[in-house]
């Protein structure tokens, strides 16, 4: 473990940032599997009420060895718009996930990375590298391979939904890309989990139901898994450019596509194969080039 630890220190922030982007991938796939299920089963508003009061619930005990002042963060307004924000697109988001199909759910969610690189560029003043622009739309491409046989256009306006929640979770990444320059990540995924629960609680409270002992389980690892995802992202944001990280994004449909072989038995078709090496191709190409750059002269 100290041996992965230091290899990883040695690392450039660029390669870091790249691999703390994949280890978020791989969590967020398994996260949005359990979601989508728990939304099926329960109202969507009380899934995603809870699935952030356990993240709240997760990060007490570190809250209560290092002490609160240790977690006040910086800029307490930006962490309300945050989480204000991203609540916003959250409830787009589960309003819509019982009812578009995986496929459709995955294309529209890839989206977002592109208005990301968008925002980065008008709000954060980071420079267009035409490569990293080159890299997104290749694994976008990829993306549309992947998910084109699938695509039936039966969610209706569900996906006009879904699609509209994503540069909602654009403007709450960027804004947390903001708040990294004076936050730590632990207390920007802490503030985020705080924020989203209390805006979503009056949504979840005039169609609460009590979940099963096996849903109050699933929503514990929920907690677990997504405070460690955006624990990751967060880290990730805070190393390198968000321009840079986000072709990583892509690489998301080839975990799913395993995730769901190893789960499920779903056996990948050709259009998979063929989306995932492109996929693959880009964001192989933009990391050893950004790996590259961030070396010393």
């Amino acid at each position: 473990m100290s041996l992965a630890l230091s290899r990883l220190a040695a690392m450039g922030d660029t390669t870091r940032a790249m691999l703390w982007m994949i280890a978020s991938g791989l969590l967020f796939i398994v996260l949005n599997g359990t979601l989508r299920l728990l939304a099926q089963q329960l109202d969507p508003f009380v899934t995603g009420f809870l699935r952030y009061s356990f993240g709240v619930v997760v990060m007490l005990p570190f809250i209560w060895h290092a002490g609160w002042a240790a977690y006040r963060p910086a800029n307490v307004s930006g962490q309300i718009w945050r989480g204000a924000i991203h609540t916003s697109g959250l409830l787009l988001w589960f309003i819509a996930v019982p009812h578009v199909p995986l496929a459709d759910m995955t294309a529209l969610g890839f989206t977002t990375p592109l208005f990301i690189m968008l925002g980065a560029v008008v709000f954060l003043r980071e420079r267009m590298v035409a490569a990293r622009w080159i890299a997104a739309v290749i694994g976008f491409c990829g993306v549309l391979v992947v998910v084109s046989p699938n695509l039936s256009g039966g969610a209706g306006l569900y996906g006009f939904v879904m699609l509209a929640s994503s540069p909602l979770f654009a403007a709450s990444f960027l804004i947390t890309k903001a708040l990294t320059r004076r936050d730590s990540p632990h207390v920007i995924v802490v503030w985020q989990s705080l924020g989203v629960a209390l805006f979503s609680l009056p949504f979840a409270l005039p169609n609460w139901e009590w979940p099963s002992p096996g849903q109050w389980a699933a929503f514990a690892f929920c907690g677990v898994i997504g405070t460690a995802g955006h624990i990751c992202l967060t880290r990730a944001f805070k190393l390198a450019d968000m321009s840079v990280t986000q072709p990583i994004k892509f690489l998301e449909l080839v975990w799913a596509s395993l995730f769901g072989f190893a789960v499920w038995g779903d056996v990948p078709g050709t259009a998979t194969w063929i989306g995932g090496l492109i996929i693959f191709a880009s964001t192989s190409w933009i990391a050893r080039r950004e790996a590259r750059r961030a070396k010393p002269a």
